[in-house]
């Protein structure tokens, strides 16, 4: 903990230069919350007419191995501000991940293990690479202070922050209220990720909305210690492809940065032609002038399929390869003209004559038979191409191309 606190002199106003407006616009596009909008801008004039850039800051506690598209919003920020030029610090939050972050939570989240935060931080930092560029990212742990504070460093920590301050979280406030247990430990989360900022000397810190009390902290113990206070962005939580709920594997309504590609591309063009601005603003590595361009075609008539097309493109080739989202976009054709993908899993069943709703089952089309039953309903099942309607069909013997919908397929051999 620093000993010696000695405030810094206020800085001159510097002009705005063209230049720093259009890197502002760039940080705040698609943003939340920028606090303060006006010191930042004072970052940024000062580190142009200095030439030192700006230390930015995301902690990523690595509570699970494998991200969506919603994980990436932050580090598409990222990315946008180490393009501009700035030192983009990715920290890995290895202590922290010891207490548990409560943010959000009703219950007092588990720590994880030594062993589970070192194999997810690992996967964690290779699949961010796939956003940042890891040439120029600066990859930190927090153990690195966090250890070598110790306990009269931590009671020093905890003596700059007050009761009254941290009960301000809603998270705390709800469960103190309901009665639900609150751990002592918990409260040291919101420090320590503060103290983060100090060790770090953070000009920007980044994160979702729902980060937004923990990031404050990091400003406040940065002026207690004499620091220039960071400013803070935080990033919105991404609807999933329901348009609705934000993305989380638990809702099914994700896209896994790990999928094959023809899955991301088949999950991106069902998206609402409103909800793909919103996909464009936050994912899309294109300049706001050229998304605006975009818009402006649509409204004067280009079919807005054509623009998704484009984005999902974009998305495979950023997680995969360029002949990967050609492959996609063609195996999209496929489907919704009514070809047969090449890749199409063969399975092999037994029991022929089999009732079609048993055998959509087993082919692992359907969940049951009575959504199996629908779909034939629907005339959303195919056989060799032919539509089934007939629910009372038995399918005899055979090698055979099925289909559920636009997506789902299987060959099946029947015996």
């Amino acid at each position: 903990m620093t000993e010696n606190i000695t405030m810094p002199a206020p800085a001159e106003e510097l002009p705005l230069t063209d230049s720093v407006k259009e890197a502002l616009a760039i940080a705040k596009r698609g943003c939340d919350e920028l606090i303060i909008e006006a010191e930042f801008a004072q970052k940024l004039a000062r580190s142009e007419k200095t030439g030192t850039p700006l230390r930015i800051k995301l902690g990523l506690d690595p509570t699970a191995p494998d991200l969506h598209l919603g994980h990436t919003v932050v580090l598409n920020k990222m990315r946008q501000l180490q393009d501009l030029g700035h030192v983009v610090i990715f920290l890995i939050g290895d202590f922290t991940s010891l207490i548990g972050d409560p943010s959000g939570r009703n219950a007092t989240r588990p720590p994880l293990t030594r062993e589970q935060i070192e194999e997810n931080a690992m996967t964690y930092f290779k699949q961010a690479s796939l956003v940042l560029d890891p040439e120029k990212t600066e990859i930190r742990y927090n153990s690195e202070w966090s250890d070598a504070l110790g306990a009269r460093g931590m009671i020093k920590l905890a003596a700059m922050y007050t009761v009254a301050r941290i009960m301000e979280r809603d998270d705390f406030s709800k469960r103190f209220k309901a009665g639900t247990p609150i751990s002592v430990h918990e409260f040291l989360y919101p420090l320590m990720q503060g103290y983060d900022s100090v060790a770090l000397k953070s000009d920007l810190e980044l994160g979702g909305t729902d980060q937004k009390f923990n990031l404050l902290v990091g400003r406040e113990l940065q002026r207690q210690v004499g620091q220039e206070p960071q400013c803070i962005l935080t990033m919105p939580l991404l609807e999933g492809l329901d348009g609705v709920q934000k993305m989380s594997k638990s809702k099914g309504n994700y896209v896994g940065i790990k999928e094959p590609g023809n899955v991301q591309f088949g999950k991106l063009m069902s998206i609402s032609d409103d909800m793909m601005w919103r996909y464009y603003e936050l994912l899309s590595f294109k300049s706001i002038q050229e998304i605006e361009k975009l818009k402006k075609a649509v409204a004067e008539g280009m079919n807005p399929r054509d623009v998704k097309v484009a984005f999902a493109q974009e998305i495979v080739e950023r997680f995969h390869s360029k002949a990967d989202a050609e492959a996609a976009l063609q195996d999209f054709v496929n489907r919704t003209h009514g070809g047969i993908p090449d890749d199409i899993p063969t399975v092999k069943l037994s029991g022929a004559p089999l009732p079609i709703g048993n055998l959509l089952k087993q082919a692992g089309l359907c969940p049951s038979t009575s959504d199996a039953m629908r779909m034939v309903q629907q005339g959303a099942v195919r056989i060799n191409s032919e539509v089934i309607s007939d629910k009372a069909l038995k399918v005899g013997a055979g090698t055979m191309v099925v289909q559920v919908g636009k997506r789902r397929f299987a060959k099946v051999e029947l015996a």
